[in-house]
């Protein structure tokens, strides 16, 4: 396994030798010690300041300050759901369009999906939040949230997914195609179950970045952990421990989405070695064994 690995590497980029690999080593060592040192001086000044004290970290000992904050939690959760299944859905109908052999519906979906790459997330919720009611179009504040963020989404999905159907073979479609299934049913059952399963692990890192992109709900006055965050900061005048808080559930959360994409790219089954083909041929009758092998 390690030596297939180190061959699928090999056509990415030159396999480095003995002394690039001392150089990148003492280059991690270096960035590892910067790292550390610029942490020490944090921790230093924020000490130096009086950051540190235990009665300003005192408040986060009691459950009701951490329910608060998970209450804002959980909207973060619940907003980045249904952006997720919607924008999995949409994102599915715009790679098929992207790939469509009509020409209209081929253009529409490219349209639609370098527009929502391109226009800020932010600048579509304050179109939610301003452009929209002057048109006496007023959406719940979950969904002056959800609409933007599923527009955004929706495109990076709508490109992940045609990359997976575009990296299957040509020889899926065309089996598929010979034993009498139809173009829709070929797209539906081989290529598309195929392609959602190989780019599983960039759409869970896309998930990452739509739960960091959540806390813009603060803009529309969403109820989510930065804007519950920042209630609590501005009660307990404790600016600096209430957002290292809602920091370290960002970290520990969105890190452990970014394992789980880690450990999906990892090839999970083992291939057993196969013997010499000549063990699996059967001696001839009458024949020595020695010839057999010469």
């Amino acid at each position: 396994m390690t030596k297939s690995r180190h061959s699928a590497a090999s056509f990415l980029y030159e396999e480095p030798g003995p002394r690039g690999r001392r150089s990148i080593l003492i280059g991690s060592i270096i960035s590892a010690l910067v790292l550390v040192g610029v942490f020490a001086l944090g921790l230093y000044q924020f000490g130096s300041n009086g950051q540190l004290d235990a009665e300003k970290w005192a408040p986060f000992t009691q459950w009701p300050i951490w329910e608060f904050l998970l209450v804002g939690f959980l909207g973060t959760l619940a907003a980045a759901a249904i952006v997720a299944v919607l924008g999995s859905v949409l994102g599915i109908i715009l790679a098929l369009g992207r790939i469509s052999p009509v020409k209209p519906v081929r253009w529409l979906a490219t349209v639609y999906i370098e527009i929502g790459r391109t226009v800020p997330v932010l600048l579509l919720i304050y179109l939610m939040l301003f452009g929209l009611p002057q048109l006496g179009i007023n959406l719940p504040t979950l969904w002056k949230l959800v609409v933007p963020l599923t527009i955004a989404n929706s495109a990076v999905f709508a490109e992940i997914i045609r990359a997976g159907i575009l990296s299957l073979p040509r020889g899926q479609t065309e089996a598929a195609l010979s034993l009498g299934l139809r173009q829709w049913q070929t797209m539906a059952f081989v290529v598309l179950p195929q392609a959602l399963r190989n780019v599983v692990p960039s759409l869970v890192s896309q998930l990452v970045s739509l739960l960091k992109d959540t806390s813009l709900g603060y803009i529309v006055a969403y109820t989510e952990l930065l804007y519950r965050g920042q209630v609590l900061s501005t009660f307990n005048h404790l600016l600096i421990q209430t957002f290292l808080v809602v920091t370290l559930i960002y970290l520990v959360f969105n890190g452990s989405l970014s394992a789980l994409a880690s450990r999906l790219q990892k090839p999970t089954r083992r291939r057993k070695p196969i013997g010499p083909l000549v063990t699996a041929l059967p001696m001839p009758i009458g024949q020595p064994e020695s010839e057999v092998r010469a």
